[in-house]
């Protein structure tokens, strides 16, 4: 039980520093920066491609683009190929951030199931979704990384003064009459 929990306070602080380190660095989630990364190493591609990419659902997938389409860091075109599809690529913003940004532990964890001996990935599978079910999770969706969570590091909030109340002027005075 302990080695059990021992893995994954592991495995979820991996990912946790790994997110932080992504907004100090380059200013977005590791969420969108993994998405980001997805897109620079195979190219543009449909949501539904990028879906697999990152072994994610379409819709989650979706909500991290749309983020990123709204900085100006990844763009929606028709496909080269069939010009009926619309592909996500990366838009010269991304990639100048992505010059910048760190490794992403998502990856990492990708690579590292991948090279599980395929036993060993259908009983981490098999286990983890015993474990899901038992804590009523199944039916959640699972969304990239810490994307859902507010922002890790918050911007400084800007007060915006408040125009003072005008004192009231007494009746019968004038502008400039005091």
């Amino acid at each position: 039980m302990r080695e059990v929990m021992d893995g994954i306070r592991r495995i979820v602080r991996l990912l946790r520093v790994s997110a932080k380190a992504s907004e100090r660095v380059v200013g977005i989630s590791g969420a969108q920066l993994f998405v980001l990364q997805q897109l620079a190493e195979g190219g543009p591609c449909s949501i539904n491609a990028l879906a697999e990419r990152t072994l994610t659902h379409q819709s989650s997938v979706s909500v991290v683009v749309a983020r990123l389409l709204e900085r100006g860091l990844a763009t929606r075109r028709a496909s080269e190929e069939d010009g009926r599809r619309v592909e996500v690529a990366l838009a010269p913003a991304g990639r100048a951030l992505l010059r910048e940004a760190p490794a992403m532990a998502q990856a990492r964890l990708i690579s590292g199931l991948r090279r599980l001996p395929p036993t060993e990935r259908e009983g981490l599978a098999r286990g983890l979704s015993a474990l899901v079910r038992e804590l009523g999770l199944d039916g959640k969706e699972a969304t990239l990384f810490f994307e859902d969570e507010p922002a890790m590091r918050r911007t400084a909030r800007v007060k915006q003064a408040k125009p003072r109340a005008t004192p009231r002027k007494k009746k019968g005075m004038a502008d400039g009459a005091a």
